[in-house]
C-alpha cells in the first residue's frame, strides 16, 4: 500500500541515519557548540560517537539548540509545494523551543499556501523514547494511514512509549536547564546512579537511583518486566547508549532472558542530547500502559481542562 503522507523527523529521536534515508521522509538537524565552533546533530556523518563523548570527557561542554529556523521553513515549504500531506513528529516543547518556532513558521508558510495540509504534533519525548515512536510512525504511515489519522494517532501514542534512562550524573541536565538544581543537588547528595524518564507534560523527571551502574541495569529490566505490554503491542525495544556499548549489551542480555520473542535496536545517543547527558547515559524505551494513569488526581484533573 502506497504511503498517503510524508514525514518530517528530527534529529533528537537519535535513530540511524539509514532507518531515516527513505522516501517521504524530511530530516530536521539540530545543532551543538563546542570550543572549535558551531557543528550540525547530522546523526554522526561528521563525527563519530566515541569522538564526540571523547571531547566532553577531556574537558568539552557543549551548548546546544534547536534546528535553524530557516532549515525549518525550508521543510515546510518544501512539503506545501510539492503538495503531499506531511506532519512533522517533533522533539518535546518541554525541553525545546523548537515545536513553538516550528508551529510559528508553519502558521507563516500557511498564510502563502492555506490549503497547504501540514501538521505538527509534540511528541513530548526525545532520544530513544522518540526513536521508538518514529519507528512505529513510519510503520503506520507505510500501512496506509493518512496525515490526519498519524496525528491522532500519535497524539494518542506519545503516553504508551515507556522510558528510562540512566546517567553517570546530573551535573549536565542542570546547566543546561533540563532540571532543577534540587533534583540535581539530591541525586549527587544520595551518591548514586539516577534513572529519569519523561513526564507527560514532556519535562525530565528522576524516577529511581541505583548503588552502581550494574544494580541501575537491573533496575531497568526490572522496569521492563514490569511495564512493557505483553497483549499484542509492538516486540520492538530501543537501548541507547552515550558511548557505553557493554552497558547496552548487557542490559540487551537481561532482557533476552525476560523474553526471547522481543526485537533489540541498539542506537547511539545522538550530540544534541548527548551534551546535555553526558558519556555514560544507557536508556532504553519500548510500548507499554498508559502513563496518563500514573498521573495524580489533580494533574489528571488539570489535563481534562486543558483539553476542553
Amino acid at each position: 500500500m502506497a504511503a498517503q503522507c510524508n514525514l518530517i523527523i528530527d534529529s533528537c529521536c537519535d535513530l540511524p541515519l539509514s532507518m531515516l534515508q527513505i522516501e517521504g521522509v524530511d530530516t530536521l538537524n539540530f545543532n551543538y557548540v563546542m570550543s572549535d565552533g558551531d557543528h550540525e546533530d547530522d546523526f554522526y556523518q561528521s563525527i563519530t560517537p566515541h569522538e564526540f563523548y571523547e571531547k566532553i570527557r577531556n574537558g568539552e561542554m557543549p551548548s546546544t539548540s534547536q534546528a535553524s529556523p530557516a532549515a525549518i521553513e525550508a521543510a515546510w515549504r518544501r512539503a506545501a509545494e510539492n503538495g503531499i500531506p506531511t506532519v512533522y513528529l517533533c522533539f518535546s516543547s518541554g525541553l525545546s523551543s523548537n515545536y513553538s518556532t516550528a508551529a510559528a513558521l508553519l502558521a507563516q508558510v500557511k498564510e502563502e499556501f492555506p490549503d497547504a495540509p501540514l501538521y505538527l504534533v509534540d511528541l513530548m519525548i526525545g532520544s530513544t523514547p522518540e526513536g521508538l515512536l518514529v519507528l512505529e510512525a513510519l510503520r503506520q504511515r507505510d500501512s496506509g494511514l493518512s496525515a490526519e489519522e498519524l496525528v491522532e494517532w500519535a497524539e494518542q501514542a506519545r503516553y504508551f512509549v515507556q522510558t528510562a534512562f540512566m546517567v553517570d550524573d546530573l551535573d549536565a541536565l542542570h546547566r543546561g536547564g533540563r532540571i532543577p538544581a534540587s533534583v540535581a543537588a539530591a541525586g549527587s547528595a544520595l551518591n548514586v546512579k539516577p534513572l529519569l524518564t519523561f513526564d507527560t507534560s514532556g519535562h525530565l523527571a528522576l524516577t529511581g537511583a541505583a548503588r552502581g551502574r550494574k544494580k541501575g541495569l537491573k533496575q531497568m529490566a526490572d522496569f521492563f518486566a514490569k511495564e512493557h505490554d505483553t497483549q499484542g503491542g509492538s516486540p520492538v525495544v530501543l537501548i541507547g547508549n552515550a558511548d557505553c556499548p557493554k552497558d547496552a549489551e548487557a542490559l540487551r542480555d537481561l532482557l533476552a532472558k525476560q523474553d526471547e520473542s522481543i526485537t533489540v535496536v541498539q542506537h547511539n545517543i545522538g550530540a544534541t542530547i548527548g551534551s546535555h547527558v553526558g558519556p555514560g547515559m544507557v536508556s532504553i524505551s519500548f510500548w507499554g500502559g498508559d502513563r496518563r494513569e500514573n498521573m495524580s488526581v489533580a494533574d489528571r484533573i488539570a489535563a481534562k481542562i486543558k483539553r476542553g
